[in-house]
């Protein structure tokens, strides 16, 4: 009896012992995985670069052939690049007119239109928003009438008040039309003067390929009766595009611009060669030739190709990718990382461009930008980064 007694005292002992074990074992697992605080985000370093705002239009792939160069003003030559014979491409001058007094005159024009058309735009909005206030005078009026709380006159009053702010928008705006349409008449014209000549008074080639005739000499005049020069295209194809009027005044030959062919899978660059001086009377829009850079194989007249036009450029500038940006009702917002925590940082934005956006207050350069988990977050959360990579 004595023995069966001390036996399960030793049994009861050595279970015990297991049960220890097993419970130790169990902890020291779980302390091998513990959990990590705060919401997982990935960042980037906030950096100063150049951004260039992107327009995007699409076109199709067309053949060029042998093009007369012509300008419509009577001009004399200063300089000539070229002989009969040579082999030019498109973009490259031929030769430079004294167009001084005509590119300032252009200059001049355009600003004055751009202001008219700025003009336009700024007492729209004012408008519309004395307007939208008459509307709710009214309504409110209305409502305070149906408790006894306002009179039929003041009603009446509010509403002509009405009337009388949508006669003025209508009479001002007609006024700034009229004027408006009359500066962009005057800017087509001298764009019409300048049509196949840059900015420095050079006469570009549209097409590259090889110079037949050439009426131009060192000294001489040129003008609309005869071709500055002929050229005999290389039969190379080239790109198409439709602009509006709106996006043309900012491009100029010689321009280059990004270009995407979907049937082939491919990205390449083209340059700008020609710029139609006058809209298509059933579209309203003009047409932009862009020759490629490089011969692509499998090429085909008649493909589609996207084209983008990079204008209004920043340099020096905070930029950083779009989808970083969170937006709350007219406000613009980011997260960054300081230590552990993550900080709400207001933003002014600027300039957009290829899925990145310049950030004209707000952030300074340096700081670790919140580019993944910021819809997530809010100020003073606890954050750690993780890579994006696997």
């Amino acid at each position: 009896m004595k023995q069966n007694r001390i036996y399960s005292a030793l049994l009861a002992a050595a279970l015990a012992l297991s049960l220890a074990a097993c419970q130790n074992g169990g902890s020291g697992s779980g302390s091998q995985t513990p959990s990590s605080a705060g919401v997982a985000v990935q960042v980037q370093e906030v950096k100063v670069d150049t951004i260039s705002t992107e327009n995007k239009v699409s076109g199709r792939i067309v053949t060029d052939g042998q093009e007369s160069v012509f300008v419509s003003a009577q001009v004399q030559c200063t300089a000539v690049y070229v002989e009969v014979g040579d082999t030019v491409a498109a973009g490259s001058p031929i030769c430079t007119l004294d167009m001084a007094s005509t590119l300032s005159s252009y200059s001049a024009a355009n600003i004055t239109y751009q202001s008219a058309v700025q003009s336009y735009d700024d007492q729209v909005a004012i408008f519309d928003k004395q307007i939208a206030l008459a509307e709710k005078n009214v309504n409110d009026l209305k409502a305070l009438f149906e408790i006894g709380a306002a009179s039929q006159v003041e009603i009446d009053q509010a509403e002509l008040n009405l009337l009388s702010a949508q006669a003025q928008r209508t009479a001002t705006l007609s006024q700034l039309e009229a004027g408006m349409q009359s500066y962009k008449s005057n800017v087509e014209q001298l764009s019409a003067a300048l049509e196949n000549i840059d900015s420095r008074g050079n006469v570009i080639a549209p097409i590259s390929g090889t110079i037949l005739s050439l009426n131009a000499a060192e000294g001489s005049y040129v003008g609309p009766t005869a071709p500055v020069a002929v050229i005999d295209g290389v039969d190379r194809l080239e790109i198409a595009v439709s602009v509006s009027e709106a996006l043309v005044p900012k491009l100029a030959l010689g321009d280059q611009a990004d270009v995407s062919i979907s049937a082939l899978d491919l990205q390449t660059v083209g340059t700008i060669k020609k710029i139609e001086s006058a809209a298509s009377m059933q579209t309203k829009l003009y047409t932009v030739n862009i020759a490629l850079e490089e011969d692509v194989e499998g090429l085909l007249s008649g493909m589609s190709a996207d084209v983008s036009f990079r204008t209004d450029t920043s340099a020096d500038t905070i930029v950083i990718p779009t989808e970083a940006i969170l937006t709350s009702n007219d406000l613009q917002y980011v997260f960054v990382v300081e230590g552990d925590s993550a900080r709400y940082v207001e933003i002014t934005s600027g300039l957009t461009g290829n899925g990145v956006t310049e950030v004209t207050s707000g952030l300074t350069g340096g700081e670790l930008l919140v580019t993944v988990g910021q819809a997530y977050l809010a100020d003073g959360d606890a954050v750690r980064v993780v890579s994006g990579e696997g």
